[in-house]
């Protein structure tokens, strides 16, 4: 018993983090990455493979479904969870939670050292754990049956921290809706769609024809917010049959207000409100967003490797390295991904959007530029990636330039990324569901682009 406790402490000592992002944070999503890379903490996959939840920004609801809380209650014990408001407090947020999940690894330990072999433990609410093959489940290792969870939800701002004891079991409810992201094939949609009624509360799924007139299963499924590797915010509702998504619907989850401009279209905001802003600062940003987009693309697609090399180098170009430094850098990264045949092959013809379509939609930028598929997207950001390392010295205002920042043009009645957002479900429809989050991470769309700007002083504040 003393062992496997000892084990599972030292396991915890570098936990397994999964970040949740909320549409506006996108500051604290940076913070919180490059925190997890200086400290090499491993990032889970979904809620049943994550030690730590670091929640950036406050998630929005979907309608009344709580899923950030859903989230939460898919999480074996013991846990911790964090909340990170402010760029600044990532690495004490981070540390706190890690603290909590030894702290509360501890208690659980001497718990179960205190209690008589073959008595049967009982949570906070009086009510028997689930067991497994005829023994509670305890132990980060058995964590399908937790009851018990670690402490704590930690806000970023530095404030106390509040041990959570509500303690649950991550199974149906987790399962039975997919933002969470962690189930995709076993959630289905609850708004009446189905036909064929419910068993043991999952429902079935409907029938209707496919494309070639078969009568076949129509499964709802939705995916996001909570995604790895997902733009925050969005939540793209689709019907499947078999693997081919036959409708598909986007949901944007953003905050009612903002005080200040998104993160990536920042300079260009500022310049437009009479700010002095240098095209170099402007190309830094740029190629940083761009940067940050192939990461997500590449880890996507099952590329990690380049993928953590691409955000390696946008932290470096956030933080004020020499020109000199990222262009040797990047160009290696850029030849790289140009080199290899495999990624092509695997994304080749996803995606299709032709310049004509794109203008229909008001598509600007990259993705208009591109006229093809996802892989000629990655090139047009791996061409804007080059030519924004050139342009990071250059100090001529940015006023004389047009204003198109990473997305497209900056509109603030008609943000770049509300086109993407909008082109989603026309591209997505027809795809198989294998090749969808492809599509939506050639896209990249900002939801922080559609948060209402709350003006203070009259321009809004970065």
């Amino acid at each position: 018993m003393d062992l496997r406790n000892r084990l599972g402490r030292v396991a915890l000592d570098r936990p397994a983090v999964l970040l949740v992002t909320a549409a506006g944070a996108t500051r604290e999503r940076l913070a919180v990455e490059a925190e997890l890379a200086r400290r090499r903490w491993p990032r889970a996959s979904g809620p049943a493979a994550a030690d730590l939840v670091a929640f950036a920004g406050a998630p929005a609801p979907a309608g009344d479904d709580d899923w950030a809380e859903r989230l939460w209650n898919g999480v074996p014990a013991p846990k911790a969870r964090v909340r990170v408001r402010d760029p600044e407090h990532a690495a004490h947020a981070l540390e706190h939670g890690r603290m909590a999940l030894l702290v509360g690894a501890g208690t659980q330990g001497r718990q179960e050292q205190r209690e008589p072999a073959g008595h049967e433990r009982h949570d906070a609410d009086g009510e028997h754990p689930p067991q497994h093959d005829g023994h509670t489940a305890s132990g980060r290792s058995e964590h399908d049956g937790h009851t018990t969870s670690g402490p704590s939800e930690h806000d970023g701002h530095g404030h106390d921290a509040h041990q959570d004891h509500g303690g649950s079991h991550a199974g149906t409810d987790q399962g039975h809706h997919g933002h969470g992201g962690s189930h995709p094939g076993t959630d289905h949609d609850h708004h009446g769609h189905h036909m064929g009624g419910a068993i043991l509360g999952l429902p079935m799924a409907e029938r209707a024809d496919d494309r070639d007139g078969l009568r076949l299963d129509r499964l709802h499924v939705p995916l996001g917010p909570a995604l790895p590797d997902w733009p925050a915010g969005l939540v793209v509702r689709t019907e499947l049959q078999g693997d081919v998504v036959q409708r598909a619907s986007v949901e944007a989850l953003v905050p009612p207000r903002s005080s200040r401009p998104a993160f990536w279209s920042e300079p260009w905001i500022r310049s437009a409100a009479g700010a002095p802003v240098t095209v170099g600062e402007a190309a830094r940003r740029r190629c940083a967003a761009h940067l940050d987009s192939v990461g997500r693309f590449l880890a996507v697609a099952g590329w990690r490797d380049p993928a953590a090399v691409a955000r390696r180098a946008r932290d470096q170009v956030l933080g004020g390295a020499s020109v000199a430094d990222l262009r040797s850098g990047l160009r290696t990264l850029t030849r790289r991904v140009r080199r290899s045949w495999t990624l092509r092959w695997l994304t080749s013809g996803v995606g299709v959007l032709s310049s004509a379509q794109a203008q229909r939609y008001g598509v600007t930028g990259p993705a208009l530029l591109a006229d093809g598929d996802a892989y000629d997207r990655l090139l047009v950001w791996l061409e804007e990636i080059d030519r924004a390392v050139d342009a990071c010295g250059d100090r001529s205002p940015l006023a004389s330039h047009a204003l198109n920042g990473p997305r497209g043009r900056i509109a603030p009645e008609a943000p770049a990324s509300r086109t993407l957002v909008d082109v989603l479900p026309v591209l997505l429809e027809g795809t198989e569901f294998a090749c969808a989050r492809l599509v939506v991470a050639s896209l990249d769309p900002d939801l922080d682009e559609l948060a209402p700007q709350h003006a203070r002083g009259g321009h809004a504040h970065g």
